[in-house]
C-alpha cells in the first residue's frame, strides 16, 4: 500500500512572475513525467531541494 503525507492548507502569497514560472515548471514537469502536476507540487519539490541542501531531510 502506497503512503501518501497528509498535507496541511496555507496561504501564500506570491509576487505573479513567480506564479508564472510556477506554472511554466508544472507544464515542464507534466511532459517529462507524463503525469499531472500542480503549482503546489512544484512549490513542494523546490523546498524539499531547499531543506535538503540546508541538511534537512524530511
Amino acid at each position: 500500500m502506497e503512503e501518501h503525507e497528509k498535507l496541511v492548507k496555507t496561504t501564500i502569497y506570491l509576487e505573479e512572475e513567480v506564479i508564472e514560472a510556477l506554472e511554466e515548471a508544472a507544464r515542464e514537469f507534466e511532459k517529462t513525467t507524463g503525469m499531472k502536476w500542480s503549482r503546489g507540487a512544484v512549490i513542494r519539490v523546490a523546498l524539499s531541494d531547499f531543506f535538503t541542501r540546508r541538511g534537512k531531510i524530511f
